[in-house]
C-alpha cells in the first residue's frame, strides 16, 4: 500500500540554522533592504553588511542587485567573486564560494532539500562549493552537496546535481559534461 505525503507531520526542529531568533529576524529585514533591492548599489556596503553577520568576503567582491542570502553567517565567499542580479545563495549550512568565480544572474545555489520517501518530508540540508575560478551561468541551479572543482562551467540554466570536474563545461538537466574548459 503507498504512503501519503502528510505535511500537517513535518517537524523542522532538529535543524539549527544558527545564530538567535533576533539575529535571524534582523538579518531577514537587512537582507530585503539592501541586499534584494536595486536601491544600494554600493558593493562594499553589502559585503560590510553580510560580514557584520558573519560572513566572510573576500577583496573587491562584486554584489549585484537583487541577491538573497539566507544565513550570511554559513557564507564564505573569495577575492574578486562576481555575485550577479538575483541570485539565490541558500545558506541553510555552511557554503564556500572561491576566488575569482562568477555567479551569473538568476542563479540559484542550494542546500536544502526534502526527503521525499518519508510521510514527514524531513529536511535534508548540505552544502555546496564552488572552487576557483568556477562559471556559474544565467538561471543555472547547484543542487546541495554539490562541489564544483577549480574553473568548472555550468552553462545557463543547466541543473548541477553531482560534482563538477576541474576544468570542464556542464550542460542540461541534469548537467553532462559537454566538452573541456580551455582558457588562453
Amino acid at each position: 500500500m503507498n504512503q501519503q505525503t502528510d505535511l500537517s507531520s513535518y517537524n523542522n526542529a532538529p535543524f539549527n540554522p544558527g545564530g538567535t531568533a533576533f539575529k535571524r529576524f534582523l538579518w531577514y529585514y537587512l537582507n530585503a533592504f539592501f541586499l534584494k533591492t536595486s536601491l544600494v548599489p554600493s558593493n562594499g556596503f553589502k559585503a560590510f553588511l553580510l560580514r557584520l553577520f558573519g560572513a566572510k568576503v573576500g577583496q573587491g567582491v562584486t554584489i549585484k542587485p537583487g541577491v538573497n542570502v539566507k544565513y550570511p553567517w554559513h557564507l564564505r565567499i573569495g577575492d574578486h567573486t562576481w555575485i550577479g542580479e538575483n541570485v539565490w545563495i541558500d545558506c541553510l549550512v555552511p557554503v564556500s564560494i572561491g576566488s575569482n568565480v562568477c555567479v551569473s544572474q538568476g542563479a540559484v545555489l542550494l542546500t536544502g532539500n526534502h526527503n521525499y520517501k518519508k510521510t514527514t518530508f524531513d529536511l535534508i540540508v548540505e552544502g555546496f562549493m564552488l572552487e576557483d575560478g568556477v562559471w556559474i551561468g544565467a538561471g543555472a541551479m547547484v543542487m546541495p552537496g554539490v562541489k564544483a572543482a577549480s574553473h568548472a562551467v555550468l552553462s545557463g540554466g543547466s541543473v548541477a546535481t553531482k560534482d563538477l570536474e576541474a576544468y570542464s563545461i556542464y550542460q542540461g538537466n541534469p548537467a553532462v559534461k559537454v566538452r573541456d574548459r580551455a582558457i588562453s
